[in-house]
């Protein structure tokens, strides 16, 4: 923990000038740093946001980087009562992905890509997906077996819920200050489908990202290579790191759908608004914001290039000083 803590230190001018830059973001938002001695030894403690609302219910959950190499949760893991699965347990449980209408499919990758490259420029690496899924009809079914008890978020004033009106916002932007957050029926989550048509509401955000690429990673990267694909485990390069964990969530996780429709523009918000739903197989709506065009490619390539810690010239502008990296 103390070197983590010693990355931050280094990296949150710069960090912190990025996210003021761009506030539609997944990347974790890092509220303090402290050190309490305990028993003669330094107790380091980082509060961040929480990327999961306690209010509400998680049925599924992944930690996600885009590799295989012993990517699947352990049998003791699974024993939970909500088991955090990995890359190799969503493509075999869901193998047609989570389908976003294109307006939200393409403001995601956008914020995917944005942030993926802000990670890549301060070598950061090792990072993971935190995915929660809320499934919508599978609430209905349980409440409707339960005999239809209202829940404790129905009785909890807006104020408390734009507190974990997160998801929507990492991507969309937030709302104004002293303006509501019109997103009560998503809960701030963001609205999909899964390949059985289940209506889910999405929680994500990007985590450990306190992982630079230091002499323990490329030594760590050297080893498993030689016993297995090197493009395949977790611990590589940041760029490769990257594009892989890009790649993964844009094509494999992510997946754009023609038959969920967006609704028309709403003035004066840029926001993805998903209206009520109108029965078990109603479509989610988002209003219109600018997104790609339907053939488009999505990757790193060609993408806006962020300075790198390296790039001496650029450090003032990132707030870095004469941070040094070591190779």
């Amino acid at each position: 923990m103390h070197k983590e803590a010693e990355f931050l230190q280094k990296l949150l001018p710069g960090y912190y000038m990025n996210l003021n830059q761009n506030p539609r973001t997944l990347l974790p938002k890092f509220y303090g740093l402290y050190c309490v001695q305990s028993g003669g030894k330094n107790i380091r403690v980082v509060v961040m946001n929480n990327v999961l609302p306690r209010v509400v219910k998680m049925h599924l959950k992944f930690d996600l980087k885009g590799s295989t190499y012993k990517r699947r949760a352990s049998k003791k893991e699974k024993e939970k009562s909500l088991p955090t699965y990995k890359d190799l347990d969503f493509m075999q449980d869901m193998p047609e992905g989570l389908l976003l209408d294109a307006d939200t499919f393409g403001a995601l990758v956008k914020t995917l890509q944005r942030d993926c490259l802000v990670l890549e420029s301060f070598k950061i690496m090792d990072y993971s997906l935190l995915l929660g899924v809320h499934n919508i009809d599978q609430q209905e079914r349980e409440r409707q077996a339960e005999g239809a008890r209202s829940t404790a978020d129905e009785k909890r004033p807006v104020a408390q819920k734009a507190l974990y009106s997160t998801a929507m916002e990492s991507i969309q932007g937030g709302a104004a200050r002293g303006e509501a957050i019109e997103t009560d029926d998503t809960m701030g989550g963001i609205p999909a489908v899964n390949g059985r048509g289940e209506r889910l509401l999405l929680h994500i955000g990007i985590i450990d990202i306190l992982q630079s690429y230091r002499f323990i990673k490329k030594l760590e990267h050297t080893w498993k290579a030689l016993v297995h694909d090197g493009d395949t485990v977790s611990v590589h390069r940041p760029s490769f790191y990257a594009e892989r964990f890009f790649k993964f969530m844009s094509s494999t996780v992510f997946r754009k759908s023609s038959s969920l429709k967006s609704s028309p523009s709403k003035k004066g918000r840029g926001a993805l608004l998903a209206v009520k739903p109108l029965g078990p197989t109603a479509a989610f709506s988002a209003s219109q914001i600018p997104s790609e065009r339907e053939d488009a490619q999505y990757d790193l390539r060609g993408a806006r290039s962020y300075p790198t810690l390296e790039d001496e010239g650029d450090l003032p502008a990132w707030g870095l000083g004469t941070q040094e990296t070591r190779p």
